[in-house]
């Protein structure tokens, strides 16, 4: 079996057998010489990260765990070919219909030729070859997969190998820990003696220890039981979570966490009743975070999100969720960014099966359910957490200073490591079969793509910005396995990317050279609006509000917010609270008078939510609770932080007052909040009716800086913006496309979402042969100040 130390650009191949079995380690290939897109343009595919004479690779640091297959593999290193010694007589079984246990499931595609971008983009001629490079990486890679591992659909099931796998006579235990000189496994169920269960360590650095079932055929380690690995390593010997663990769970009065065996019986496991939702066209998601999802100061619980906040989301007309921070992080203040156990849910909030309930019932509900996934980076825990897991800091993560993110304080993963690519590919994997996911959030992307992760540059949309020696090739790889392997083995996944660069192909089909996301998450507008708050009403642009909303790449699809999580963190604030700041402490009951401040903020609350969602995108995203205007920001339990200069950052008395969401300000009737709930809610059901954001008709009639007038058509409707903050128009003529009777079917003014109830329902507007706007047909409408109307068709 062929085993590879991958540098970052793909190279130093080292021949050898699985980590499973016993068979002799076999020869190591010849090191070949590539152009490096990063680097010097003749070095070693052995060098070092950072570019110098690589050091020999010692079997204690280096050595990555093999390739997994059972069949032994001779190389000729002269010829540089394998033969192989394989049921097929040879020949690696192709992933497409895959036969699975009698049932057949679709297969991941062979790779493309990667040519069709520069038909799509002209532009990118100018840069092919990088980016037939890149493609040439990746199809490199999926042919040693194919080759060595037996493709992606084996290579990533790492979860039933690594970490704790139950047999009929026992466990076995097994951990890639190269680094490590010695191991044994210890926990409750042995007494914590590091004696009992001493490990074993093949060639490839996988230590593995079989404990046989206890003589009544029970397990030998019970359900519930603390485990940790104990290793003795060049820095010392430590105690370590392993790094495959299915829970861990923090005690009392404890800092550390703990790793638990979860295996349940049978009657307490949760079985899946509900088939998953078809992909919808458009996709409408309520971003969520299960433990701040309470109205009371607690850490709400995912029984609690099931049976009180899903129904909610179905409700307003939503058809997806998104959850946030679900891979354990001992840090609950990091929102879920610093993960220290990567296949392990949050214990704060509940077991794993109760995920799994919940899970179950939004797909009753004929919801989505979106994981918000970090494979960008890593906490840097030692103790429950990747970092210096066998002792060293390149297992898991570069070497060195380009192993850290300054910003972020975290590990960054090496993802030209043959290890990590199982790691992480089994990773996404698990939550999807395990937990029947439907799709990911893939966070920080941008800070994956490039080695300066996005820090301290402003994109101009140059194309040497994404295609230079700034670029990770290994990581671009990487994002195209994962999505090779979701798209091919789970078709109606879904897959989002945040990436804020722009980068060009990020949402093209893989085989025709692209990324593979199936959508980017457009994060330039929320910081757009951000901007424009700032100014006076007077200062608003028109055409800069409409150049922002529709400046995304043609064929890739956008999921757009006017805010999301990150607008609300501490330091900043809500987008109601921007508009209206302390007044909505004294002045959003009903029974009292409103003010300008309040009228002003709860009419462009309405306006801003509606114009993007009508011209940003092909999905909408919204933070749980912003759609009534959540006043304030978020701001998690924390203490007094000391920083190494001397600094000290104030807490917040470890409060849980911010870091709740306020349901009941929406639900209450004597409420301004109401108001802007419901027009939340009939704007998602309109999008559900007529699917304007997924047509492929649209077209921006007028931006009148003057008259303060956006105008545009998306599908059959026809939306008519009135930013002016005291003109109304009367016979204000609006072009359209199509011939007919027009009548209104969202209208911000209703009394119902809190406005003055300007407009009159009951009007017919009928088109007329006059071209205006460079439109065919027109109609006249009435337009009050700082309102938004949309119009279709009356059916006869």
């Amino acid at each position: 079996m062929i085993r590879e130390t991958l540098s970052p650009h793909l190279g130093k191949i080292f021949a050898g057998k699985s980590p499973y079995d016993s068979k002799p380690i076999l020869t190591v290939a010849e090191t070949e010489k590539i152009l490096v897109p990063g680097g010097n343009s003749d070095v070693s595919s052995s060098s070092t990260d950072s570019g110098e004479t690589p050091e020999a690779i010692s079997e204690d640091s280096q050595e990555v765990a093999g390739l997994p297959m059972e069949e032994e593999h001779k190389i000729d290193n002269a010829q540089n070919t394998v033969s192989s010694k394989l049921p097929s007589g040879g020949k690696v079984v192709a992933e497409q219909d895959v036969d699975d246990g009698g049932a057949k499931r679709k297969g991941i595609p062979p790779p493309g030729t990667g040519q069709r971008i520069y038909e799509i983009d002209p532009l990118l001629k100018n840069h092919r070859e990088h980016l037939d490079y890149r493609y040439g990486q990746y199809k490199k890679m999926r042919e040693l997969i194919d080759k060595y591992e037996g493709g992606l659909d084996s290579f990533s099931r790492g979860y039933e190998k690594f970490g704790f796998t139950r047999s009929a006579t026992g466990i076995t235990y097994r951990e890639w820990a190269p680094g490590a000189k010695w191991a044994a496994l210890i926990g409750d169920f042995n007494n914590w003696n590091p004696n009992a269960d001493v490990m074993t360590r093949n060639e490839f650095g996988v230590w593995e220890v079989f404990l046989p079932n206890n003589a009544d055929g029970s397990p030998p380690i019970p359900h519930g039981s603390r485990v940790k690995i104990r290793m003795d390593t060049s820095s010392g010997v430590k105690d370590s979570i392993p790094a495959w663990i299915k829970f861990s769970v923090q005690a009392p009065g404890e800092i550390p966490y703990n790793g638990i065996y979860y295996d349940p019986p049978e009657e307490e496991k949760h079985v899946f009743q509900h088939p998953q939702p078809k992909r919808p066209r458009s996709l409408r998601i309520y971003e969520s975070h299960v433990g701040m999802s309470s109205t009371e100061p607690v850490i709400n619980t995912y029984a609690n999100f099931r049976d009180e906040v899903l129904p909610r989301i179905k409700k307003l007309g939503y058809n997806a969720v998104q959850i946030m921070a679900i891979q354990e992080h001992s840090y609950y203040a990091s929102f879920g960014y610093h993960v220290t156990n990567f296949f392990a849910p949050s214990s704060r909030c509940g077991t794993p099966d109760d995920l799994k309930s919940l899970i179950d019932r939004a797909h009753e509900l004929g919801l989505l359910v979106l994981m918000d996934i970090v494979h960008s980076h890593a906490s840097n825990n030692v103790l429950d957490g990747l970092n210096m897991f066998d002792g060293t800091d390149g297992q898991y993560f570069h070497s060195g200073s380009r192993g850290y993110h300054w910003m972020w304080d975290s590990r960054l993963f090496n993802y030209g490591h043959w290890e990590v690519l199982r790691f992480l590919l089994s990773n996404a994997r698990w939550w999807l079969e395990e937990y029947k996911f439907d799709g990911f959030r893939f966070d920080g992307v941008t800070s994956m793509m490039y080695t300066h992760h996005g820090l301290q540059v402003a994109f101009t949309g140059n194309y040497n910005e994404y295609f230079g020696y700034a670029t990770d090739v290994d990581a671009i790889v990487y994002l195209m396995l994962v999505n090779d392997l979701i798209h091919g083995l789970f078709p109606e996944a879904v897959t989002i990317g945040e990436d804020v660069s722009g980068m060009p192909t990020f949402c093209i089909p893989i085989q025709d050279g692209g990324v593979g996301f199936d959508y980017r998450l457009h994060m330039a507008i929320a910081d757009k609006w951000i901007e424009i708050f700032k100014r006076r009403d007077e200062d608003w642009e028109m055409g800069d509000i409409v150049h922002t909303l529709t400046n995304r790449r043609w064929l890739e699809k956008c999921v757009v917010y006017a805010e999301s999580h990150d607008q609300a963190l501490v330091g900043d604030k809500t987008i109601a609270f921007w508009l209206m700041d302390k007044d909505m402490y004294d002045f959003m009951a009903l029974d009292k008078p409103s003010t300008p401040v309040i009228d002003r903020g709860i009419a462009l609350h309405k306006m801003i939510r509606l114009v993007t969602m009508g011209l940003g995108g092909e999905g909408y995203l919204n933070f749980m609770g912003n759609e009534f205007g959540h006043p304030e920001w978020i701001d998690f339990p924390r203490g007094d932080q000391h920083l190494p200069n001397g600094k000290l950052i104030l807490g917040n008395n470890y409060s849980f007052d911010k870091c709740r969401r306020r349901f009941d300000l929406g639900d209450a009737n004597y409420l301004r909040y109401r108001g802007m709930q419901e027009f939340d809610r009939a704007m998602q059901h309109l999008e559900e009716a007529y699917g304007f954001m997924t047509s492929e008709h649209q077209y921006i009639s007028r931006k009148d800086e003057g008259d303060r007038m956006i105008i545009f058509e998306r599908g059959d409707l026809v939306f008519v913006f009135n930013f002016h903050w005291t003109k109304s128009y009367s016979d204000y003529r609006v072009g359209c496309l199509k011939p007919g009777k027009y009548k209104v079917v969202l209208d911000s003014d209703d009394k119902l979402f809190g406005g003055f109830g300007r407009i009159d329902h009951t009007a017919e507007y009928f088109s007329s042969e006059y071209q205006h706007d460079n439109r065919p047909r027109s109609f006249r409408v009435y337009a009050p100040s700082r309102t938004a109307v949309v119009y279709a068709l009356a059916e006869d």
